[in-house]
């Protein structure tokens, strides 16, 4: 429970954007202001087509999450990751069970390197009574009931909003994937803290300048709340990378795995890395705040009944009486813990070169397992 005094924070300082010419990503931005007004979210459900099929990424602004509110969140990532390593430890994620909540520290080698990973993460839990007996840390306890409310208004204003767009897309009920992704069910949702630390040109050359290299997310929808360092690039339809341009007042999103599984690849899952940010921002720490948006626990991952789909011919009758099949059927819950396991529970971790062909699987699932 929150204390009668909460820690003083330390705001954290915003950079100043950029100067060098960069190679930007042309993503459609989506105004949310019009959402509720008649045939607003119509309009928004075909603007939104060509970057949810094409691109995987787009911005969303309008949105009612106010910079303040980013502000102080970012304020206690800031001030959470200046603790001792002995304080953040206290409550750290337990990879060999997939479990995604808690600290990570930068323990891993990149590859066969020498060079050390640069990010601290911490991923805080839904405020929800499934996951009241979740440790937290005493310090994010402190600011329970601005976090649980920021979680709660980011699924609302926007997650929620995102997925109706999704479903008239898709010609399906408005609440077809709002009902599998409730802010009230289980699920491992999060809110993520994160901050990569700069590093010497000499280490970053030895792992060609990625932090990060080129991957897919685990769970349905990224969100990733605008800071001014860039260094988040997007594969294009083309198959060149470009860079994403922070937008001030806005939100990048991204369409993830379990979202792409069920629709047989017509939403795209963007392939997107981390890389050493240009030379007048290289030497800056680059705090993140970012929402994971994961499906509920116990939905199956199976594809949606789509007239899209059937008439795109990416969705047959035999594949929806196969997705009975009890024996076969994967839940969100097993899915992203399974990955999240894959990915994180490891000494090294995989770089662009890691055999970008290899497919990770679990039951009758099977995803690019993309790192190039």
């Amino acid at each position: 429970m929150p204390s009668l005094t909460k820690p003083t924070l330390e705001p954290f300082k915003q950079a100043s954007w950029t100067t060098v010419p960069l190679d930007w990503a042309p993503l459609d931005i989506i105004d949310f202001s019009t959402f509720d007004v008649p045939g607003g979210k119509e309009q928004l459900a075909q603007n939104l087509k060509n970057a949810l099929t094409k691109w995987g990424f787009w911005v969303v602004t309008g949105t009612g999450v106010e910079e303040e509110e980013i502000d102080r969140q970012l304020a206690i990532g800031n001030t959470f990751f200046k603790q001792s390593i002995e304080e953040k430890r206290k409550v750290a994620c337990d990879f060999s069970v997939g479990n995604n909540f808690g600290y990570r520290e930068p323990t891993r080698f990149i590859g066969t390197t020498d060079v050390k990973e640069n990010v601290e993460v911490l991923n805080v839990p839904k405020y929800t009574p499934d996951y009241a007996s979740v440790p937290r840390h005493d310090f994010i306890n402190n600011f329970e009931d601005e976090i649980a409310h920021f979680q709660r208004k980011v699924w609302a204003n926007v997650i929620r909003k995102l997925f109706v767009l999704f479903a008239i897309i898709l010609e399906l009920p408005e609440d077809y994937f709002v009902n599998q992704h409730h802010y009230d069910s289980p699920s491992e949702d999060h809110l993520r803290y994160m901050i990569y630390h700069p590093r010497s040109p000499e280490e970053d050359k030895k792992i060609g300048d990625q932090w990060l290299a080129g991957h897919t997310d685990f769970g349905s929808l990224t969100l990733l709340f605008s800071q001014h360092v860039a260094a988040l690039q997007v594969r294009t339809p083309d198959n060149d990378w470009q860079w994403v341009r922070p937008v001030d007042g806005g939100i990048i999103c991204n369409a993830a795995d379990t979202l792409v599984l069920d629709q047989g690849g017509y939403i795209k899952s963007a392939i997107h890395r981390v890389v050493r940010p240009p030379a007048d921002q290289a030497h800056l720490e680059r705090l993140g705040l970012l929402y994971f948006v994961r499906p509920g626990d116990n939905v199956p991952m199976a594809p949606v009944p789509s007239p899209v789909l059937l008439r795109e011919g990416l969705l047959t009758d035999k594949d929806l009486e196969a997705t009975q099949d009890p024996e076969t059927l994967v839940t969100g819950a097993e899915y992203v813990r399974a990955r999240v396991k894959n990915v994180n529970d490891r000494k090294q971790t995989r770089i662009a070169d890691s055999t970008p062909e290899t497919l990770f699987k679990v039951k009758n699932l099977a995803v690019q397992d993309y790192y190039a």
